[in-house]
């Protein structure tokens, strides 16, 4: 007496397998897509640290007051998703206790012309005290920022 034994799966198995696959598919893409936005953005954040590192050299130089733009040696970088870096002083021309640094994005559609800013405030005691934050109208969504700049 042969019995037939079955082997392999049925049509209906298979269809269940694609759906799963199909439903996890168009949970995981978004998420990814995010992250790697997130990490796009990781590198505008760190742009901002070489004008950081240069504005509190002049503020240290200059008896812990930022000097004007101008007075700060610092070259804007430019790489695949950073278009450059800008240093501004509240009150150009004088020491000031606040300087802003801006970086804007470029090289994805979530960060093209996207700005992330760095506002340094320095006390009477020469320390600063950087706080980071996007444009009001053209900054970077902020589910892209980091931990240490939401």
């Amino acid at each position: 007496m042969n019995s037939a034994i079955q082997k392999g799966f049925t049509l209906i198995e298979l269809m269940i397998v694609v759906a799963i696959i199909g439903i996890l598919a168009a949970v995981a893409l978004p998420a990814y897509q995010d992250y790697t936005v997130r990490a796009k953005a990781s590198e505008i954040i760190l742009a901002l640290d070489p004008a950081k590192l240069a504005a509190a050299e002049a503020a240290q130089a200059s008896g812990g007051k930022f000097p004007s733009a101008d007075t700060i040696n610092f070259t804007s970088p430019a790489t695949k998703y950073v278009s450059g870096v800008a240093i501004s002083v509240a009150n150009p021309g004088v020491v000031s206790n606040v300087a802003v640094i801006t970086a804007t994005g470029r090289g994805d559609t979530a960060l093209t012309d996207k700005t992330v800013a760095l506002t340094g405030t320095a006390d009477a005691s020469g320390n600063i005290t950087w706080v980071c934050k996007t444009g009001a109208t053209s900054g970077l969504a902020a589910k892209y920022l980091p931990a240490s700049c939401q």
